[in-house]
């Protein structure tokens, strides 16, 4: 039996959350689910769109991302930190 050739491919991964989730849930749980929901659908997808990324997975306060380089990732990176300072 002759063996397949490997499927393979160059990903780059961002990890993000947000600081101090748990003591802003502890102040207003429903306003903070309601600004994270915000950020994400007016800003966050967008971006990540914008850098030929996609959402792998959500989890409570956090997100992993795929970008098919390095040079992307880093873009949406620099561009989300800075959008999310504003």
């Amino acid at each position: 039996m002759k063996n397949s050739p490997t499927s393979r491919r160059l990903a780059a991964i961002v990890s993000a959350d947000v600081a101090g989730y748990s003591r802003l849930m502890g102040i207003d749980e429903e306003g903070m689910l309601a600004v994270l929901r915000a950020h994400r659908s007016e800003f966050i997808d967008d971006i990540i769109s914008d850098h030929c990324g996609r959402i792998v997975k959500l989890m409570g306060d956090g997100l992993l991302s795929e970008f098919p380089s390095v040079v992307e990732a880093v873009a949406f990176s620099l561009e989300f930190q800075s959008g999310m300072a504003r």
